[in-house]
């Protein structure tokens, strides 16, 4: 278990032996130091939290493979590959409730107690957001308003949850609580919005992904739901590939990806991501201390994988 564990996280291949893979960005557990940071607590009173975040994020993970049957994850075999599905569910669900044990045995009795409860809720609410994802691939159309709602509750709901947790580590008031909560939730819409994109213009060397990855699993991300939602022929051109019961070939991909461009999914995506980002930024309680936050805001924007 620890070994599938390690080797999801990155840290070592599947004999457990370090290579120095590229390990998960970690940014999650890296918004909860920020957070607790910038509420003026110290980063080892915030470290259990951390932790517990990460691998509840980590449990996600694993079943979200299983789930989306994703062959790779950071260029490798994903888990349930390697090990069986069977495994990779157990493995997931052994990192879910060790976060809930990190938090009980590691921190404070009050803050635990608060912790859990955010991290309770915020796992039912993820949980609901993956069961939307699931249910769109059942369908021939979903709108923004679904989309929307679906990346609140699958994404943006444990980044909420992460930056609230560090600043209950540092004994914050509940009104900053409450506003570093939404500081990640608007967050999480930036990272998800901008995982979209990647998922179908990211390089496959950088992450470790095949081209145009969600497109080939006809995924509902926002530029295609967007671009669909653009009317015109592109659109309806576009909508009929995702329609079609044979399988995406090469070709298809290429040119779902052009047809998402020419509709102005990208565009609309990307456009979406900045708005998020600056709501985000607003949302901080403290501006003046928050300079780790305010970088975490711009890798969540910037990065490539």
């Amino acid at each position: 278990m620890i070994r599938m564990a390690g080797y999801h996280f990155g840290w070592w291949d599947a004999a457990g032996t370090v290579t120095g893979d590229r390990p998960g960005k970690a940014l999650r557990s890296a918004l909860t130091l920020g957070a607790a940071t910038a509420c003026g607590g110290s980063l080892a009173a915030a470290v259990p939290a951390a932790a517990a975040i990460e691998l509840l994020h980590g449990f996600t993970l694993l079943h979200d493979d299983v789930m989306d049957e994703g062959r790779t994850r950071r260029g490798r075999p994903s888990v349930w590959r390697v090990w069986g599905v069977g495994n990779a569910i157990l493995a997931g669900d052994a990192l879910y409730a060790l976060a809930f044990k990190v938090l009980r045995e590691y921190l404070p009795v009050a803050v635990a107690h608060e912790a859990i409860g955010r991290l309770t809720a915020a796992s039912l609410e993820l949980c609901q957001g993956q069961q939307e994802d699931c249910a769109f691939e059942q369908r021939s159309n979903v709108t923004l308003d679904e989309y929307l709602g679906m990346a609140v509750s699958k994404t943006a709901a444990l980044m909420g949850c992460a930056c609230a947790v560090g600043a209950l580590c540092a004994d914050a008031d509940p009104v900053t609580v409450s506003a570093m909560d939404r500081f990640g939730r608007e967050l999480g819409l930036v990272f998800q919005f901008v995982d979209d994109i990647i998922g179908i213009w990211g390089d496959p060397s950088v992450t470790g992904k095949p081209v145009g990855d969600d497109l080939l699993r006809r995924k509902y991300t926002l530029p295609v739901v967007a671009a669909m939602s653009s009317g015109g022929d592109a659109a309806i051109e576009l909508a009929s590939l995702y329609n079609s019961p044979d399988q995406m070939t090469s070709a298809d991909v290429i040119r779902a990806a052009a047809l998402v461009e020419a509709a102005g999914g990208r565009h609309v995506a990307e456009q979406y991501a900045d708005e998020r980002l600056a709501a985000a930024i607003d949302a901080l309680p403290h501006r003046s201390t928050s300079a780790h936050l305010l970088t975490l805001t711009r890798v969540a924007r910037h990065r490539d994988r």
